[in-house]
């Protein structure tokens, strides 16, 4: 299912979330103008795990770039799919999220779910020298917050059906539900079918998706919304 829009109107400027938007298309911009994909940019600003949990035998000054790629690494993307498939989450789901916690708790948990989720990755998979990029897991941990603040929400969504693609209004809860579980579905599998901890089947880190959206339901109740959602805005 391919999320369009939700049915909750934001009350403040969600100038956080616009912020990391244009950050992440801006630096996709300098990827292709560096060429060859960016994957200088990749190979240096990457989150590596080996380069954290084996640092001693990659050299001198790997543990530093094993802790700025875990920063560095969510404003980067392996193409433009995968650009615009996060960027449409973060825009659809971010601004309420953005709402209800305001702008520095934002902030917060994007950044701190985006580290957990790709600490996880990296426990499950510490000796990985393949370079981890994108904002899945910061995203996620927005999905995990709206989650929890919004269950009643609707989420306007394309289902694609064979050659039919009808659209849904569906319950956020049951949307972000079936989302997550794909998410553990896939990671699962993953694990199973390459016979090694946290290996990413077809370069998808998918416990980096799970890890992220559990971090922001446990970031949400540690920041506290300054305000809850109000209930007029639940159901439509």
């Amino acid at each position: 299912m391919i999320p369009l829009r939700d049915t909750i109107p934001s009350r403040t400027v969600p100038i956080v979330r616009s912020a990391i938007l244009a950050a992440c298309v801006g630096v996709f911009v300098l990827q292709l103008l560096a060429g060859n994909g960016g994957q200088a940019l990749v190979d240096a600003f990457g989150f590596v795990p080996a380069r954290l949990f084996h640092s001693g035998e990659l050299g001198p000054g790997s543990f530093s770039l094993g802790l700025a790629g875990l920063f560095a690494s969510m404003f980067l993307h392996g193409g433009l799919m995968h650009l615009a498939g996060n960027m449409l989450f973060l825009w659809i789901f971010g601004d309420n999220v953005e709402d209800a916690l305001g702008h520095g708790r934002f902030l917060l948990l994007y950044l701190g779910s985006g580290v957990l989720a790709a600490l996880l990755q990296g426990v499950l998979a510490p000796s990985s020298l393949v370079p981890m990029v994108g904002a899945s897991g910061a995203i996620a941990g927005v999905l995990g917050a709206y989650f929890v603040l919004y269950p009643h929400a609707r989420v306007v969504t394309l289902v694609p059906l064979f050659f039919l693609f009808p659209l849904v209004e569906v319950p956020a809860f049951l949307f972000l539900l079936l989302w997550f579980l794909l998410q553990f579905w896939q990671g699962s599998a993953a694990l199973v079918a390459s016979g090694k901890a946290g290996a990413a089947a077809g370069g998808v880190a998918w416990w980096a998706h799970v890890g992220g959206f559990a971090a922001g339901i446990a970031l949400l109740a540690l920041l506290k919304p300054r305000r809850r959602p109000a209930p007029r805005y639940w159901i439509r």
